[in-house]
């Protein structure tokens, strides 16, 4: 930042929506607009030739969205602070926003609200998230640390193991898998209950479940 004074670029490919947003942060003493973008291509650039403290992007937009810009921009200017704005609370693309670099993500209908401080907070080096996308975040990382929880589980198998896990939940027979797999029942019954104790897979049900999870029946 120049001394005090947060400089900001706003990228949307609605003029009105960029002016508004500009008369928004004008009412902050701290805050000024360097530049504007259309499209995440321009952003990007000007971006690259203004190197604003802030880059307020819109999500959706011609030529490059905001999503791919922002993956760009941090590629090429790691320093870049990004905000990302959007019409709608669309928590598919929260956590795959975060990951591409963004710092912030700002619904627009609490702009007039919440853009100011949305601002001041990436200018700090701190996230923003309101309430809603931040509960959204911790679900979805809840998610992930569970299932590479389950992945690992799934890796100390063995390949036999493995096979058997597969096999049960896709609905085949102990008979069934003896016959795949050139065992006995009683074998395949064996491996079975060597996957129970090691990851708790009581029922069939259970292994439906955990392979869904994995991705084990999809291929």
């Amino acid at each position: 930042m120049t001394g005090d004074l947060i400089r900001v670029l706003l990228a949307d490919d609605h003029a009105v929506v960029r002016a508004g947003l500009k008369a928004v942060l004008g009412t902050a003493k701290d805050i000024t607009v360097v530049g504007e973008a259309s499209n995440g291509r321009e952003a990007v650039d000007a971006a690259m030739r203004l190197n604003p403290d802030v880059v307020v992007m819109d999500l959706s937009m011609g030529e490059m969205d905001g999503a791919a810009a922002t993956k760009e921009l941090k590629t090429r200017l790691s320093t870049a602070r990004v905000l990302i704005l959007t019409m709608h609370a669309e928590d598919e693309f929260l956590v795959p926003l975060l990951e591409a670099g963004a710092s912030g993500y700002l619904v627009k209908n609490a702009a007039d609200r919440d853009l100011v401080d949305a601002v001041r907070t990436v200018a700090s080096g701190h996230q923003y998230l309101q309430a809603a996308a931040a509960r959204t975040l911790a679900k979805e990382l809840k998610r992930r640390e569970e299932h590479a929880s389950e992945r690992d589980q799934f890796d100390k198998l063995s390949e036999r193991e493995q096979a058997i896990l597969r096999f049960v939940a896709s609905g085949y027979s102990a008979p069934e898998i003896g016959e795949k797999l050139n065992i006995s029942p009683k074998t395949v019954d064996t491996y079975k209950q060597r996957v129970n104790e090691k990851i708790g897979l009581a029922h069939r049900a259970d292994y439906v479940r955990f392979a869904m999870k994995l991705g084990l029946l999809e291929s």
